[in-house]
């Protein structure tokens, strides 16, 4: 999903006074099956990272112990037994020429995938908020500066320059934690769009106006007025900019500048998967199967969330989703 995208996607969310109750918000989305849906699949999937450790307790195994006798070296290390070696011992599967548990592999790469991208849709969501806000508090000679920096950073390659800067920054430097900040300081473009443009519409509205004419600083009405009222489409990106930044980490570990062996993620096991695709094709299917349907459960979960918080707007969702003409007069649930 392009940067251009998420942002109109996050725009269409309405920038109000009055935010709706988080019971509304959550009775909206519950309304949703495919949103629910969605939400319960990324519960899994955040519930089995944080109990890796617990889970590859329960297998027996870890993700960097090798298991040579469980490769066939003399086919060139395919994983001896069905389905890449699946068995009462491993549950996935062996990797080839290594003979390293999928499992557990598999459940501590989800950690350093969904981490990664955890982090660095905060940091962008952090950067966007601070800049926006600025640009749009601010004196026209800022606004001006800081909304040029931000079409320029719009503009500019997002993944030739992730390759440039993690090509050159030393291997001893944290790998998960340095993508995390390079995604993270790379993308805040979008969010810094988006808050501009609603604060400048919030600011025209009566009850910003009466906080000013009470004496209050500009600060003080960012933090009391506005950024409650730019929760909804700050949200809406967010959820919307999570499974992004997943494929970013994926793509930037399949190209070989992202996660480095021996630690695991989803994108540096596709790397070094795209050549047994052939005689070991669970390993190639396993990590692209579980990426797809993170990626596919973050993007509905985000609609969804999209959605709730703006009624008015119809979902893209055919499935799992109730479609309602909306008239002139409010419905009982937008009057709640």
């Amino acid at each position: 999903m392009s940067e251009a995208l998420l942002v109109q996607e996050a725009a269409a969310a309405p920038a109000v006074a009055p935010a709706s109750g988080a019971r509304l918000f959550l009775r909206r989305l519950r309304a949703q099956r495919a949103a629910s849906a969605a939400a319960l699949v990324v519960l899994l999937l955040v519930l089995a990272a944080l109990a890796a450790p617990l889970l590859t307790a329960l297998a027996g195994q870890d993700p960097n112990t090798y298991h040579p006798d469980l490769v066939d070296s003399a086919a060139g290390g395919v994983p001896i037994g069905p389905f890449g070696g699946i068995s009462a011992d491993h549950w996935l599967g062996v990797e080839p020429q290594t003979g390293r548990d999928l499992f557990a592999r598999i459940v501590y790469g989800a950690r350093v995938s969904l981490g990664v991208a955890l982090f660095a849709t905060v940091l962008q969501i952090t950067l966007g908020l601070i800049i926006g806000l600025t640009a749009a508090l601010g004196s026209r000679w800022v606004d001006q500066l800081l909304s040029r920096i931000t079409d320029i950073n719009v503009a500019l390659p997002i993944m030739v320059i992730a390759l440039a800067l993690l090509a050159i920054v030393p291997e001893t430097f944290p790998r998960p934690v340095l993508i995390a900040l390079v995604i993270g300081g790379i993308n805040w473009a979008g969010t810094s769009k988006i808050v501009r443009a609603q604060a400048l519409t919030l600011k025209s509205l009566d009850f910003v106006s009466a906080a000013r004419l009470s004496g209050r600083g500009k600060w003080s009405i960012a933090r009391r007025e506005l950024l409650p009222s730019l929760a909804a489409p700050v949200i809406t990106y967010a959820a919307l900019a999570f499974p992004t930044n997943i494929i970013v980490e994926a793509a930037l570990s399949f190209l070989g500048v992202g996660i480095k062996p021996p630690t695991p993620s989803w994108g540096q096991m596709l790397t070094e998967a795209d050549t047994w695709y052939q005689a070991a094709p669970t390993y190639l299917l396993l990590p692209a199967g579980l990426l797809f349907v993170t990626v596919l459960a973050l993007t509905v979960l985000g609609e969804g969330i999209r959605t709730a918080l703006d009624p008015r707007a119809a979902s893209r969702l055919r499935v799992g989703t109730k479609q309602t003409r909306v008239g002139t007069k409010r419905t009982e649930e937008d009057a709640a």
